[in-house]
């Protein structure tokens, strides 16, 4: 079970980590997790720069390592990385000793100030140790492409009717998400687009 949107008591649960970006303005804040992806980040890359979109990608450090020229690609074409551990380890399942070290590993080809939890889940243990280092960045809009029962269309609708200023946002730049992004991703940059929003990387 997972939520679209993040509730406020759960931000209330989690003062430290960041869920949401300043709402004077009208930006959204795109966010890929799990790449680089031989084939799925370079559509991703290649649909934003459609809208002059910079975004921010959640990596994973062995896929850095395998996919070098698409991480490089990424940042010189203006977005933002951000370190997602090496492995994609699940904080809750984790020791700290474990999951701290796979996060210094995933420093190592990743540098960024930005820290995302793979599924979101961390312990309170593991934040006392990473906000010194680290912003530690959540959302507040889902957009489902990781769930193989979700249609394309819903997680359309999981992102155009939720998002709004200041709003995080994240989508998948990976196989397991890839039949429900190719659709979803193109048409939430063409709506979001249209209401006059504009696309913004994360820069703390």
């Amino acid at each position: 079970m997972y939520l679209i949107t993040s509730p406020w008591w759960l931000r209330i649960c989690y003062p430290s980590l960041i869920w949401q970006m300043n709402a004077k303005g009208k930006n959204v804040y795109l966010t890929f997790d799990d790449g680089p992806h031989e084939t799925v980040t370079p559509f991703v890359l290649d649909e934003l720069k459609k809208y002059n979109a910079k975004a921010t990608f959640f990596c994973i450090g062995k896929n850095v390592r395998t996919h070098t020229d698409i991480y490089k690609r990424i940042i010189e074409e203006g977005h933002a990385v951000g370190n997602h551990t090496f492995n994609h380890v699940n904080g809750w399942e984790t020791d700290d000793i474990t999951y701290l070290s796979d996060v210094a590993n995933a420093a190592t080809v990743i540098d960024s100030n930005l820290f995302r939890p793979p599924y979101g889940r961390i312990k309170l243990s593991q934040i006392k140790h990473l906000r010194n280092n680290y912003k530690i960045i959540m959302w507040n809009v889902l957009s489902g492409d990781f769930d193989t029962e979700l249609s394309p269309q819903q997680c359309l609708l999981n992102v155009t009717e939720n998002a709004g200023n200041g709003s995080i946002v994240v989508f998948h730049d990976s196989a397991k998400a890839w039949e429900r992004l190719k659709i979803a991703l193109p048409k939430s940059l063409e709506y979001l687009s249209a209401k006059g929003y504009q696309f913004k990387r994360l820069a703390l």
